[in-house]
């Protein structure tokens, strides 16, 4: 849509959604709207920090790896290999943010979907209680244990209800990017340029 002159920003505006940070001990959030599958290599920036790549040879919708695409991070970094990261949204302290999904969390929520229906629905959906327990003195020593009995069907208050009125799909949030795009990217970083990759979230991610 074309909007009038004095109306535009000069540049494209992020719609920041904050991550929802993983505590040691009890957790609690609200999953709605849609999940994301995707896979991601994490690539070092220039200052230290590990940059997610989507890994453009899984195909979202399909949920396999189809190969469809140049995936320009194989041909860069051969070594690397891509790691599970699917995504939903969640409420957690009266605000939308991305809950970057622990493949064992999932699984146990799925199975308790089983018997108390789809966690996300907005009138029968439940509150997704678990807990975060370190099981050693390594960072991916962690395992994450679903909380079932907690987890009882509860319909979304109305300010809940107004959170989500517009509530964007993952595949805005985090949006795929194309093999010129990527390979830019790429192009980027090999160079040390100070504009580093970027994502709508840029977060750390938990990855335990």
């Amino acid at each position: 849509m074309a909007i009038k002159f004095n109306e535009a920003k000069g540049e494209a505006q992020k719609n920041k959604i904050d991550s929802y940070q993983y505590v040691e001990g009890d957790n609690s959030v609200r999953m709605v709207g849609d999940m994301l599958p995707r896979y991601v290599y994490w690539l070092k920036g220039e200052n230290g920090k590990n940059l997610p790549f989507e890994c453009l040879s899984f195909d979202r919708d399909a949920e396999a790896f189809t190969n469809i695409e140049k995936d320009w991070v194989r041909e860069y970094h051969p070594e690397l290999k891509c790691g599970w990261a699917y995504a939903i949204q969640c409420i957690h302290d009266g605000k939308v943010k991305v809950l970057n999904l622990k493949k064992k969390l999932l699984e146990q929520i799925m199975v308790a979907a089983e018997d108390l229906g789809d966690p996300t629905d907005p009138t029968t959906g439940w509150e997704v209680f678990f807990k975060r327990v370190k099981t050693g003195p390594m960072a991916y020593n962690v395992e994450y244990q679903l909380q079932a009995l907690k987890c009882k069907p509860r319909a979304l208050d109305d300010s809940e209800m107004e959170l989500i009125a517009e509530l964007k799909s993952m595949d805005e949030v985090l949006t795929r990017p194309t093999p010129d795009a990527q390979k830019e990217l790429l192009d980027r970083l090999r160079e040390g340029a100070s504009n580093t990759p970027d994502e709508s979230i840029s977060d750390e991610f938990d990855i335990k």
